[in-house]
C-alpha cells in the first residue's frame, strides 16, 4: 500500500475511533495517542497487517495523518499500538535475523535500568561559503557531519541546532517462570525514547518491574577496537508501547472450573489437613513445619496506616537442622508450589544478588540499577539455602528487607528505594554441623540475633534416633524409590498452587472479637509467667511475636477462604507459635521460655549472672584497688549463688567485650 493511501486511511480511523481520546490527550499535554491494535484490524485488515510487517512505515503514515487532522498542537504526536495479537508474542530468546523491523510483542522482567539522557536525532549546519543549510540524520552512535556541500566546499560546517529527544536504556531478561527447566534467561536490550521516559511512565519500569514491550527489533553495529564494523550485530528493541503487567500471582489464570474445585476444597471440613498434607508429600513428619510453610505462602495482610506507617503482613520462617534431615527437598518443593518465587542458596550468594546492586551499564554508558531476588520475588517467596554459609556483610542486607520491606540503595549517584514485599524462607545448619541435643539451641544457631529476631518462626530440625521413627521413615523412603508414583498429593500441585494465589488475590480477612480476645489472653499470660529471678525477670515472648500471632491467624483464615478470622484460628496460630517457642527458647536452668535467647543472644539468668560479677568486680576495687584476684571473684560471687565455671564464663565474656582486662595471670583488672 502505498504511503498517501495509508496516511488517508490512518486519518479515517483517528478521525472516526480516537479523536475524543487524541483532544483529550493534548489537551493535557500528553503527546501520544494509544491505539488498540485489535479495532485497527476491524477497521482495516490489511492496513494492520502492514503495521506488523513493516512498523517503521506504517507508524510514521500515522503521525503524519494526526498532523494532518489540523489539531492545534497535533505535530510532534507519537502513536503508540497495543493488544498485539498472539501470533506476535514472543520470547527473547526465540528472536532471530528475521524478525528484524518487524512489530513484536515481548514479556519481561526488567533488570537494568539507565538514567534518562538527551540523543541527538537530526542536526542542521551551515555552509560557511554560500549560506546553504543542509540537514543531517543522526541515525549512528556516531555524529555525523555533512561531507560536502553542493557549492563544491568539503569539510568545516557551522551547526546551527540539533533536534534532541530523552534516551532511556532497559534490559529486559525473560520471566524464569516460563522458562523450561533450569536454563539460563536471556537478556536483551530496549531503548525507550520520548514521552516513554516521561516520569509519567517511570514508575513502571523499575528494576524488578514486570512489564510487556511492544517494538521493533533492530540491529546495531559492533564497533570494533580499530574503529572498523564488525560483522557480527547487537540486537535491540525499539520500544513503542510499555505497559506494566500486574504482580505474577494476580496472572494465574484460574477458570471458573478450578474456582469452582477450589471452593470446594474449602468448604470440607478436613480441608486443612489435606492442603498441609499436600505441601511436600514426598518427605516424612514434620507436620507443623508443613504448616508453617503453607501458612507463610498465604501471607497475612499488609496493612498501611493513616500516618503512613507500614505493618508487614508476611512471615519468615527459618529451618535449622541436622544433615540430610530434608530441609533443601522442603525449600525445593515450596519453590514449586509458591505462585511466585526465587531460590538461592549459600555460598553463591552475595548481598547485591539478594537485594539490588549498581552496575556500570555498556548500552547507554553511566550506572543502571539491577534488582537481586529478595525484589525479584516481591509479593511472592525467596528461599535462601544453606544461610549459614552466606557471608557476614551479605546477611547484613538482609535486615531491611526482611523487617521494613525495601531495599535501599546509595551508590555511584543512584539512591533509590525497591519494594520487596517478599516472605523468606530460610534453611541453615547448627554451629557444629550437628546439634548438640543436651546443649541450648539458641547457642548453636551460628547467624547473628539481630537477624534471627526477624524470624517469625524458627524450627529445630533434629535427627535423634528413634526406634519406632527410624522404622516408619525407612519404609517410606524406600517406597518412594520402588515406585515414585505412589506419594501422590491429595491436592495436585498446580491446582494447590492456584489454591494459594486465589486465597492471597481475593480473601482480605479481618479480626474478629474472639480472635482478638485469645490473642491478647495469650500474650499477658506468656508476660506474666516469666517469673523473676533474682530482680530479673525472663522475657518469654515480646511484641515481634504478637504480630507473628496476628499474621498466623489472618493466614489461617485466608486459608479457610474465610473473610473473617475466628478464634479456632487464633488458637492454630497461637500452638504453632508455641511449639516453636518450645523448641528454641526454652532455658532449662529456669524452666521458662525466654525470648532473649533468641533475641539477644544471650538468655535472661545469663545476662543476671553479667550483672552480679559486675557488681562485685566493683565492689572488690573500692576495697582493694586496681587489681583483683579472680579467685576473690569466684569466691564472692559463691556466696550469691553463682557456680565458678559461670564465673569464668562471665570474665571471658568481659574480656571479649573490652570490660576488664588481665594485666598478670589470675588478676583482673577494671578498663
Amino acid at each position: 500500500m502505498e504511503a498517501q493511501k495509508q496516511i488517508e486511511k490512518f486519518k479515517d480511523f483517528v478521525e472516526k475511533e480516537y479523536l475524543s481520546k487524541l483532544t483529550d490527550n493534548l489537551r493535557k499535554d500528553r503527546k501520544f495517542l494509544v491505539i488498540d491494535f485489535s479495532q485497527l484490524s476491524r477497521f482495516d485488515p490489511e492496513l494492520a497487517e502492514g503495521l506488523l510487517e513493516q512498523p517503521e512505515d506504517s507508524i510514521k503514515a500515522a503521525e503524519l495523518a494526526i498532523e494532518q487532522l489540523d489539531i492545534e498542537n497535533s505535530e510532534d504526536t507519537k502513536v503508540r499500538f497495543n493488544n498485539l495479537p498472539e501470533s506476535q508474542q514472543m520470547m527473547i530468546r526465540n528472536i532471530r535475523s528475521k524478525h528484524l523491523e518487524k512489530l513484536f510483542q515481548i514479556d519481561g522482567i526488567v533488570r537494568q535500568k539507565s538514567d534518562v539522557r538527551p540523543q541527538v536525532t537530526a542536526a542542521k549546519f551551515e555552509c560557511p561559503s554560500c549560506g546553504n543549510i543542509i540537514n543531517v540524520l543522526q541515525l549512528d552512535t556516531a555524529f555525523k557531519e555533512p561531507s560536502r556541500c553542493g557549492c563544491g566546499r568539503k569539510g568545516k560546517f557551522r551547526l546551527i541546532s540539533k533536534e534532541l529527544v530523552d534516551a532511556q536504556g532497559l534490559v529486559l531478561e525473560e520471566d524464569p517462570e516460563n522458562l523450561e527447566g533450569g536454563s539460563q534467561p536471556k537478556r536483551m536490550n530496549v531503548f525507550l525514547k520520548d514521552d516513554l521516559v516521561s516520569p509519567f511512565s517511570e514508575k513502571k519500569t523499575a528494576p524488578g518491574s514486570k512489564i510487556r514491550i511492544i517494538g521493533m527489533v533492530k540491529e546495531v553495529p559492533i564497533i570494533l577496537r580499530t574503529g572498523s564494523k564488525s560483522t557480527r550485530f547487537d540486537l535491540l528493541i525499539e520500544a513503542n508501547y510499555v505497559e506494566a503487567l500486574e504482580e505474577s500471582f494476580g496472572e494465574l489464570i484460574i477458570s471458573e472450573e478450578e474456582e469452582r474445585q477450589i471452593k470446594e476444597i474449602a468448604e470440607d471440613h478436613n480441608s486443612h489437613k489435606k492442603l498441609v498434607n499436600s505441601v511436600a508429600p514426598s518427605i516424612y513428619g514434620y507436620q507443623q513445619v508443613k504448616e508453617a510453610i503453607l501458612l507463610q505462602m498465604v501471607g497475612g495482610l499488609h496493612k498501611t496506616r493513616k500516618d503512613g506507617v507500614q505493618s508487614r503482613g508476611d512471615m519468615h520462617v527459618l529451618l535449622i537442622g541436622d544433615p540430610g534431615a530434608g530441609k533443601s527437598a522442603l525449600l525445593k518443593r515450596s519453590n514449586i508450589i509458591a505462585p511466585k518465587s526465587r531460590y538461592v542458596s549459600g555460598k553463591g550468594v552475595s548481598a547485591a544478588g539478594l537485594t539490588a546492586s549498581v552496575v556500570k551499564d555498556e548500552f547507554l554508558k553511566g550506572w543502571s540499577l539491577e534488582a537481586g531476588a529478595m525484589v525479584l520475588a516481591s509479593n511472592g517467596l525467596c528461599c535462601i539455602d544453606e544461610m549459614d554459609k552466606v557471608g557476614e556483610e551479605d546477611r547484613a542486607a538482609l535486615h531491611e528487607a526482611m523487617e521494613n520491606q525495601t531495599v535501599s540503595i546509595s551508590k555511584a549517584n543512584i539512591q533509590a528505594t525497591l519494594v520487596s514485599r517478599t516472605t523468606v524462607l530460610a534453611a541453615a545448619n547448627p554451629k557444629f554441623g550437628r546439634f548438640d541435643p543436651y546443649g541450648i539451641v539458641a547457642e548453636q544457631i551460628d547467624l547473628p540475633p539481630t537477624l534471627i529476631n526477624r524470624f517469625d518462626l524458627i524450627f529445630t530440625i533434629k535427627d535423634l534416633p528413634d526406634e519406632k521413627k527410624d522404622n516408619q521413615l525407612a519404609t517410606h523412603i524406600l517406597n518412594l524409590h520402588q515406585s515414585p508414583q505412589v506419594q501422590e498429593p491429595d491436592i495436585e500441585t498446580e491446582l494447590l498452587k492456584k489454591y494459594i494465589a486465589y486465597a492471597k488475590k481475593n480473601i482480605k480477612p479481618k479480626l474478629s472479637d474472639e480472635s482478638i480476645k485469645e490473642i491478647k489472653k495469650y500474650y499477658l499470660k506468656m508476660r506474666a509467667s516469666g517469673g523473676s529471678e533474682e530482680g530479673v525477670k525472663t522475657i518469654p515472648i515480646s511484641a515481634r511475636q504478637l504480630e507473628a500471632l496476628i499474621r498466623m491467624s489472618e493466614a489461617n483464615a485466608r486459608l479457610r477462604l474465610s473473610n473473617e478470622v475466628s478464634r479456632k484460628d487464633a488458637k492454630r496460630a497461637i500452638e504453632l507459635l508455641e511449639f516453636s517457642l518450645m523448641d528454641v527458647g526454652f532455658d532449662k536452668e529456669t524452666g521458662k521460655i525466654d525470648i532473649d535467647r533468641i533475641a539477644t543472644g544471650v538468655s535472661a539468668s545469663a545476662r543476671n549472672n553479667i550483672l552480679i560479677v559486675k557488681e562485685i568486680i566493683h565492689e572488690l576495687e573500692e576495697k582493694i584497688g586496681k587489681t583483683i584476684p579472680i579467685d576473690d571473684v569466684v569466691a564472692a560471687a559463691k556466696e550469691k549463688g553463682v557456680e565458678e565455671e559461670k564465673v569464668e564464663e562471665v570474665i571471658q565474656k568481659l574480656k571479649v567485650k573490652g570490660d576488664v582486662y588481665e594485666p598478670r595471670s589470675g588478676f583482673i583488672s577494671k578498663i
